[in-house]
């Protein structure tokens, strides 16, 4: 079996967790697949070289492994960072970044820092995009565009209804390279909820497949959109498309359990504008392996590096997210066909 990145990417989607030889899809020579007992990292039980290394990085993976590991690793950390700080906020631990919409708590840093060690000790030469980091030093956003496999983290994603001590809020984990999402955790921990998704091999919710399904025929749709206290009067023009017969906008919560409610089919769609890569890389992918779709206004797949044309969606299925793409192109008095470029889904 070849492990360069086409020939995995082909098998982990039809038929994961095989073994034995098989042919390799680009034409290279088959052979059995390796055998690595060990540990992660350095090989796990069954391992194998990580396709999204290309031998570049030393090291094996295994990615079954790797997504017990760090759903582990995040549950943990929420357990001590997060949670015993929920509704235990003293007036210090909070403050603003850039307006009094924007907040971070010592339960944001804390959990973003443990989470930094941790990932980065299971995935050796992997690197983190983290809100807090960047807003720090907004040069490690660049992280994304370059060579080696990222982590994008938002450790307390809804930090304002953190701070209000309600329950609305999540931490986002996700695992990038050259900017294809592999891996995909949600974790809600005021409810318990844990959802995962691994590229190719679907979407999960506290051990259950997660199916996104369909709108109801006839019912009007249910999007959540960005909330009104972080859009510029240009998104709000844009969004205005949202108001029309058929359907029923209203303002969103924390973006990654509203990615997880389209996953779950408990919502249709989502239209937002904007494009920070912690907010969306974990959800995207989540709504992808569930079934459903995702592309911004002119039709493309949405970029973890930036440069998207907003606003973009992510849908139960393509007709949805179709649907909600023709509203926000005839909004801007843009032609209503598509684009070239299909939408992802």
């Amino acid at each position: 079996m070849c492990w360069c990145r086409s020939c995995w990417r082909r098998r982990a989607r039809s038929r994961p967790g095989t073994t034995g030889p098989s042919p390799a899809s680009c034409g290279a020579p088959a052979w059995p697949d390796p055998p690595v007992p060990g540990r992660l990292p350095g090989g796990g039980p069954g391992g194998r070289t990580s396709p999204w290394f290309d031998g570049r990085v030393d090291g094996r993976v295994d990615e079954k492994l790797l997504v017990e590991r760090v759903t582990e690793a995040v549950t943990r950390v929420a357990a001590r960072e997060i949670l015993p700080r929920w509704r235990q906020l003293a007036s210090h631990e909070v403050t603003e970044k850039t307006g009094p919409h924007d907040l971070v708590t010592v339960a944001d840093q804390e959990a973003e820092r443990h989470l930094t060690a941790e990932l980065t000790e299971l995935l050796p030469g992997s690197v983190v995009v983290g809100e807090e980091a960047v807003h720090e030093d907004p040069a490690r956003y660049a992280a994304l565009g370059r060579e080696a496999p990222v982590w994008i983290v938002d450790p307390v994603d809804g930090t304002r209804p953190f701070v209000r001590g309600e329950a609305g809020f999540c931490t986002l984990v996700a695992l990038a390279h050259r900017g294809e999402l592999l891996g995909s955790w949600t974790h809600a921990p005021a409810t318990g909820q844990f959802a995962h998704a691994w590229r190719g091999g679907g979407a999960w919710l506290d051990g259950e497949r997660l199916t996104a399904g369909s709108p109801e025929p006839g019912a009007p749709l249910r999007v959540a959109h960005s909330h009104p206290d972080y859009t510029t009067p240009d998104q709000k023009r844009a969004l205005a498309a949202l108001w029309t017969d058929g359907v029923a906008p209203r303002p969103c919560g924390a973006a990654g359990l509203e990615y997880l409610a389209i996953a779950r089919g408990a919502l249709d769609a989502l239209a937002f504008t904007w494009e920070l890569a912690w907010d969306h890389a974990a959800g995207l992918l989540l709504v992808e392996e569930a079934g459903g779709a995702q592309a911004t206004r002119d039709g493309t797949a949405f970029r973890l590096a930036g440069g998207n044309a907003m606003p973009f969606t992510a849908a139960r299925d393509r007709p949805t997210a179709d649907r909600l793409l023709a509203l926000f192109r005839a909004g801007r008095g843009e032609d209503r066909a598509r684009p070239e470029g299909p939408v992802v889904g």
